[in-house]
C-alpha cells in the first residue's frame, strides 16, 4: 500500500502527501504488527502469561501511537504552518509555533504514559490525587510566572505587534520587538543601543502605540525657531522645498523630482540624492502600473455585474476570462494548463517582460536597497518583505483565475472577488501617497526671550520606512532637513539663528 500512495503522491505539485507517508511508514507498521498480535493473543485462551504480553502489545501499541502523532506533529504540521504563515498574511510570530512545538509533544508523551501504566492494571487514583495537590501548591507559588506565560500566549495569539515593530512604550521610549519569550518579551531601545526585558503581564497591561501599524509611514512632528529678521513667507517656503526634496519623506513624487537638486548638494548627501531620484522614479513607474491595473480590475466588475444578470453564457465566461488575462500580463504573470490525473490544473508563471509590476517591483527595492544610509539587514529586511508581498500577490491572483475559470457556483459573486483583490492591492500590497501625507508646515506664533522675538513653526512630516537603519532612519532624516534648512539660510545671518532641538512626537 506504502509503494503504490508513494508512486501515486509522487505526482502531485506539494510535497506535503509524500512526506507525511514517508513520516508514517515504519509507526504505521508498527502499529499494524501490534495490533494484529493484539487481536490474535486475544481470541486465544486466557492464562497470565497471556494477559501480560496483551498488556506489553497494548503499551506498545499506545507509545508507538504517540512516537507516530509527535512526528506528525513536528515533521509535517509545524514546518508546513511555518512555511504558510511566512507565506501568508495571518500575524502569528516564530514563537507561538516553536510553544506549541515544545509543549504538545510532553502532553502527548504524559498522556500516553498515564494509558500505558493503566494497561498494566495500575491504579492512578493516588497518583491524581498527589498530582492535583502538588499542581495547586506549585501554582500558587508561581502565580508570577504563570501570569506572564498565559499573556505571552495571549501577546502571541492576539498579535497587537509583529516581530521587528517600533512601538512607543509609555509615551517615553522608542523600541523594536524582538521576541516574545514564555515568561519575559525582549525589546530593542535604538537611543540606548541596549536591550530590555520586560514581563509578558506587565506589557499587557500597558498602553503601547504601534508606530508600525497600520503602515510603516513614521509621522514626525518638529519645533523650529527662528528670528523675526527672516521673511515669514520664504523661510516657510525653503522648510516646506528642504522637506519635501529629502527623498526619505513623503510627498507628491513629481515635486519631490522637481527639488531634488535645489537642495542636499553637499558632497556626502550626494549619493544619496542620486539614489534617491533611482527610486522615486522606479516608485512612479509601479504607481503608473498599478493604477493601469486598478482600472482594468474596475472595468471587469463592469464586466461582470452586467453578466451575471440573468446568468454567464459561455461567451460571456470566455470574454471574462480574456479581459483577467490581460490583467495577468500587466502583474507579469501567464496562465497554463497541465493535465494531472485526468484533472485540469491551472500553474501561473512570471512573464519575461520586462515592464510588468512584478518587475518594476523588483526594480524599485533593488534601488532602495542601494541607499548608503541602510545597514546591513535592511536588505535583507527589504527583499524579504517585498518577495513575499509578490507571493502573496500570486496566490490572491491565482485563486480568483480557478473562480472566473469554474464560475458555475459563484457567478454571482465574482465581481465582489474582483473588488476584494482590487481592495487589497490599494491598501495592502502598496498603498499610495496620499495628499494628507504631503509635508505641512504650521505657523505657531511668535515667542520672546531675553528681548528677541522668534517666529515659531511646526515641521509635520512622514517618513517612509521607520523600521529601516536599526529604528533610527527618522532621527537621521530630521538632522538632515535641519542641517539643510540652516545651510540654506546660512548667508542671511547665521550667528542670529537659534533653532529649538527636534523632539519627536507621534
Amino acid at each position: 500500500m506504502f509503494y503504490v500512495l508513494r508512486s501515486i503522491f509522487r505526482k502531485f505539485e506539494r510535497d506535503i502527501a509524500l512526506v507525511t507517508l514517508n513520516v508514517s511508514a515504519y509507526p504505521a507498521l508498527t502499529v499494524f504488527v501490534l495490533a494484529l498480535l493484539k487481536f490474535t493473543l486475544h481470541e486465544l485462551r486466557d492464562t497470565k502469561i497471556i494477559d501480560g504480553i496483551e498488556s506489553i502489545l497494548a503499551a506498545g501499541l499506545i507509545v508507538s501511537i504517540s512516537y507516530w502523532l509527535v512526528q506528525l506533529l513536528l515533521q509535517v504540521f509545524i514546518y508546513y504552518l511555518r512555511e504558510y504563515t511566512q507565506q501568508s498574511e495571518a500575524m502569528w510570530d516564530n514563537v507561538l509555533l516553536p510553544l506549541i512545538e515544545a509543549v504538545v509533544p510532553v502532553i502527548i508523551f504524559t498522556v500516553a504514559g498515564v494509558f500505558v501504566l493503566r494497561s498494566f492494571g495500575v491504579d492512578l487514583t493516588g497518583i491524581w490525587v498527589a498530582l492535583g495537590g502538588a499542581t495547586f501548591v506549585i501554582g500558587f507559588a508561581a502565580q508570577g510566572i504563570l501570569a506572564n506565560f498565559f499573556s505571552g500566549v495571549v501577546l502571541l495569539i492576539d498579535t497587537p505587534f509583529q516581530f521587528g515593530d517600533v512601538l512607543l512604550l509609555d509615551n517615553t521610549y522608542i523600541a523594536i520587538l524582538r521576541r516574545i519569550g514564555v515568561r519575559v518579551t525582549q525589546l530593542y531601545i535604538p537611543e540606548k543601543h541596549c536591550d530590555i526585558y520586560i514581563p509578558n503581564s506587565t506589557l499587557q497591561g500597558q498602553n503601547i502605540v504601534n508606530l508600525s501599524r497600520p503602515t510603516s509611514y513614521y509621522h514626525f512632528s518638529t519645533e523650529l525657531r527662528l528670528p523675526t529678521e527672516y521673511d515669514l513667507q520664504e523661510v516657510k517656503q525653503v522648510i516646506q522645498e528642504a522637506i519635501l526634496a529629502h527623498p526619505d519623506t513623503l510627498g507628491d513624487i513629481d515635486s519631490k523630482l522637481e527639488l531634488l537638486d535645489k537642495y542636499y548638494q553637499s558632497a556626502e548627501l550626494k549619493s544619496q540624492r542620486e539614489i534617491g531620484r533611482l527610486r522615486l522614479l522606479a516608485e512612479q513607474e509601479i504607481n503608473f502600473k498599478l493604477e493601469e491595473i486598478h482600472q482594468g480590475l474596475e472595468a471587469l466588475v463592469v464586466t461582470l455585474q452586467f453578466a451575471e444578470k440573468g446568468g454567464m453564457t459561455q461567451d460571456e465566461i470566455e470574454n471574462v476570462q480574456q479581459e483577467y488575462r490581460d490583467i495577468l500580463s500587466l502583474i507579469g504573470l501567464e496562465s497554463i494548463t497541465e493535465v494531472q490525473n485526468n484533472l485540469s490544473v491551472f500553474t501561473f508563471h512570471e512573464t519575461s517582460a520586462k515592464d510588468t509590476l512584478i518587475e518594476l517591483v523588483r526594480e524599485w527595492y533593488r534601488a532602495c536597497i542601494r541607499d548608503p544610509n541602510l545597514l546591513d539587514n535592511d536588505s535583507y529586511l527589504i527583499s524579504d518583505e517585498w518577495e513575499r508581498k509578490i507571493n502573496l500577490m500570486k496566490r490572491r491572483v491565482q485563486r480568483l483565475y480557478q473562480k472566473i475559470s469554474n464560475p458555475q457556483r459563484e457567478e454571482t459573486r465574482l465581481d465582489d472577488y474582483v473588488l476584494e483583490l482590487n481592495k487589497w492591492l490599494l491598501e495592502k500590497f502598496k498603498e499610495p501617497r496620499q495628499k494628507w501625507q504631503d509635508p505641512q508646515v504650521l505657523v505657531k506664533g511668535m515667542e520672546y526671550e531675553e528681548g528677541f522675538a522668534y517666529m515659531k513653526f511646526r515641521l509635520n512630516l512622514f517618513v517612509d520606512d521607520i523600521k529601516l537603519e536599526n529604528g533610527q532612519r527618522g532621527d537621521r532624516v530630521n538632522s538632515q532637513i535641519y542641517q539643510e534648512v540652516l545651510e540654506y539660510l546660512k548667508p542671511k545671518n547665521v550667528n542670529d539663528i537659534n533653532v529649538s532641538e527636534f523632539h519627536n512626537i507621534t
